[in-house]
């Protein structure tokens, strides 16, 4: 029997299966999508607590180099709270900011990237080897190690329900009768009744008098329930409106390290340092390491990053206790003649390092 098959079957043939190549940008450009267009970011809520990473990283101790500039770390710090990921180029005149880019990994780890970068007159493309590139990522996942994943796109059940309570209120204040009245009157023709409501529009803060015909002209009793108005406000307090949008920002605050409190009305003193506190400790200090280890590897000497002393996110008095009592248990271990060894065993059995 001839075989008139077309195609020859001397060569393998490839296909793009689940985990191929294919998929795996397709999930990269999803996911880079995605989390830019992350849900509510551009609510108050969102950027209150981004303007808080901005800050607190712009203020950061930079030991090591002169490339991290305060301008530099701002960009990282908005690039990282609404991406999830932030990329810069390593040139002679600086870190340039890329705004997109994809990329090839061996290994899980990125080996050359395809940036753009960002010019007045238009962006330009470039190729950049992984060691001509810093790039940090928070929140990667182990099936997609090289990206990044955004606060807000981590909580997208928070995030989505702020969405549609605050869509709903927008379309409720802008649809629903707000301060309308409802104002009993007899029978009388259409026309009497258009001009009697004309009368009564952008009327504000005036006295507006109009005679009853419920009574007769002879005279009689006078209706209690004439002109007696019937507001048709809609009660959102049986929505639970306010109770819902407390919750949603306070689950995106935490979504992005900040304590809720800190934007609570009654806030004092204390509160605002212990929640400066936890922002600088378990949110800011920890990037801040990533971005150091990364701009050690990639610039060739070692970077320190330090956010906790200018922002003073640590307990001043506690510190403070903690010298006085390692000032006067040196002065006694001088007294007693203990070695330097020991005293510095001694720290460390009580966890204490000297950096």
């Amino acid at each position: 029997m001839l075989n008139i098959w077309p195609f020859k079957r001397d060569k393998t043939e490839k296909r793009a299966s689940g985990s191929g190549f294919t998929a795996e940008i397709m999930a990269a450009r999803e996911s880079y999508i995605s989390g830019r267009r992350g849900v509510a970011e551009l609510t108050a809520t969102a950027q209150s607590c981004i303007s808080l990473w901005e800050g607190g990283l712009a203020l950061a101790d930079v030991e090591g180099t002169d490339l991290l500039t305060r301008r530099v770390l701002a960009l990282a710090a908005r690039s990282l709270a609404l991406r999830g990921e932030a990329l810069f180029l390593i040139r002679e005149t600086g870190l340039v900011p890329c705004s997109d880019w994809d990329l090839r990994t061996k290994d899980g780890r990125p080996t050359a990237y395809r940036v753009s970068v960002s010019e007045a007159g238009g962006g330009s493309t470039q190729t950049a080897l992984a060691a001509e590139v810093v790039h940090v990522r928070l929140g990667a996942d182990v099936a997609a190690p090289w990206i990044g994943t955004a606060p807000l796109r981590r909580a997208s059940l928070t995030a989505g329900l702020l969405q549609a309570v605050e869509t709903a209120l927008a379309e409720a204040y802008e649809y629903m009768p707000l301060g309308s009245l409802i104002v009993p009157f007899p029978e009388a023709p259409e026309t009497d009744l258009e001009a009697l409501g004309r009368g009564f529009r952008g009327r504000r803060g005036r006295v507006l008098l109009r005679e009853s015909v419920s009574v007769s002209a002879a005279g009689g009793p006078q209706p209690r329930d004439d002109w007696r108005p019937s507001d048709v406000t809609p009660d959102l307090s049986k929505a639970m409106t306010s109770e819902t949008l407390r919750a949603a920002r306070a689950g995106i605050c935490t979504a992005f390290g900040v304590l809720p409190a800190l934007f609570d009305t009654a806030a004092q003193g204390p509160l605002v340092r212990e929640a400066q506190r936890h922002l600088g400790v378990w949110t800011l200090e920890p990037i801040a390491a990533l971005l150091a280890e990364e701009a050690s590897e990639k610039l060739g000497a070692p970077v320190a990053l330090d956010v906790l002393r200018p922002l003073q996110a640590y307990d001043a008095g506690g510190r403070a206790r903690a010298v006085s009592t390692m000032v006067e248990a040196m002065a006694r271990a001088k007294e007693a003649g203990l070695a330097p060894g020991d005293l510095g065993a001694a720290l460390r059995l009580v966890d204490w390092r000297q950096e």
